[in-house]
């Protein structure tokens, strides 16, 4: 498999884009995507970790393959002007998430307010979960899709945090940035150390982007 550009995605002229419902997050809402969590947890909120898979007939030992935990940092996400990037200190990686706009038209000196947001990729944690907490306690938003490698762009929808929450992600559950409503913001993130990742490429597997609109 051709290695992935997170910073420079090369995406192809006039593409597509499928819109992603959006939906109020609401425990029931996010029933088997993740939870809402709270200030005063967000710092000891328990991280789930999968235990490694055995590769062949005989099983891993018992309090062995799951003994990583996790790792920490600030993930900030911005915008520079129609760009979406972000920048994930946890484990040192920067990405260009996605476009205002279709990417042949967006503008880095743009001072248009962001309306939504096109996404080119997906991806998710097979070894663990992943928490995001929102230092300001400001709203945000983000596409998940539930587990199952065969995911289509149709299967995203889009949640809306409020009320100062943030958002727990179970481990396989199909996410991307965290968007947030501000042109930054700084938000705590817990993953599992391992960080092993699964990759959807939008364009390159279904000719489309995702569209997350913020309202």
């Amino acid at each position: 498999m051709m290695k992935i550009d997170y910073k420079n995605p090369q995406i192809p002229a006039g593409i597509k884009t499928i819109k992603v419902p959006l939906v109020q997050a609401t425990e029931a809402s996010l029933e088997g995507f993740g939870q809402l969590v709270s200030k005063e947890e967000y710092q000891h909120f328990p991280i789930e970790i999968v235990r490694w898979p055995a590769s062949g007939r005989r099983k891993i030992d018992e309090g062995t393959g799951d003994e990583a935990g996790t790792v920490s940092g600030d993930f900030e996400f911005y915008w520079e002007g129609d760009f979406f990037r972000g920048k994930n200190q946890a484990v040192g990686s920067e990405y260009l998430f996605g476009w205002s706009k279709l990417p042949e038209m967006a503008d880095a000196t743009s001072t248009e307010k962001p309306k939504e947001v096109l996404l080119w990729h997906a991806n998710y944690h097979p070894d663990g979960g992943q928490l995001f907490f929102p230092l300001d306690g400001k709203p945000f938003i983000t596409a998940l899709a539930l587990p199952g490698d065969e995911a289509r762009p149709e299967d995203f929808v889009a949640f809306k945090v409020t009320g100062g929450k943030g958002l727990y992600i179970h481990p396989n559950v199909w996410h991307e940035a965290i968007v947030p409503l501000e042109k930054k913001a700084v938000f705590y993130d817990e993953q599992g150390a391992i960080h092993a990742r699964v990759s959807i490429h939008f364009p390159n597997e279904f000719g489309v982007l995702l569209r997350v609109p913020f309202e």
